[in-house]
């Protein structure tokens, strides 16, 4: 073999070694393009989530905040109520305690047939203060 072959045969083997090289670094590039591809795809999607899950976090404060107000006006209503309840009882245990009603419940009991201290025991009273009630009513 010639010095002239054994230059062609090394830059024929040269050229198929460059090209080799050359249809790699394609195919690399091909498979870099397609998975940045890929990514670019999954970064869409990630943000599409990102965007759907502001929205619905965006929904659940609104929603939060409309409850809590609705919860704010309901403890008001609550207090409002509570407060009109104990005026009640308030007035409840002042006409109970009154000496009228307290008069009325001793007679009608003794004329229903109740003892002097079943009475006494359910005013409150000493047996010797239904007794007193009962002689100035005329029972």
């Amino acid at each position: 073999m010639s010095a002239e072959q054994f230059l062609i045969v090394f830059l024929t083997v040269s050229e198929l070694a460059l090209v080799a090289l050359v249809v790699l670094f394609f195919s690399r590039l091909r498979r870099s393009e397609g998975l940045l591809h890929k990514m670019q795809y999954n970064q869409e999607q990630l943000l599409e989530k990102l965007r759907v899950n502001a929205q619905l976090e965006q929904e659940l404060v609104s929603s939060f905040k409309r409850r809590q107000a609705e919860l704010i006006k309901l403890d008001e209503k609550l207090e409002e109520r509570r407060a009109n309840l104990e005026k009640l009882l308030r007035q409840a245990r002042d006409i109970s305690r009154s000496p009228q009603f307290l008069r009325q419940v001793i007679v009608n009991g003794h004329k229903k047939g109740q003892s002097i201290d079943a009475l006494a025991t359910s005013t409150g009273l000493s047996p010797d203060e239904v007794r007193l009630i009962l002689e100035q009513s005329g029972s």
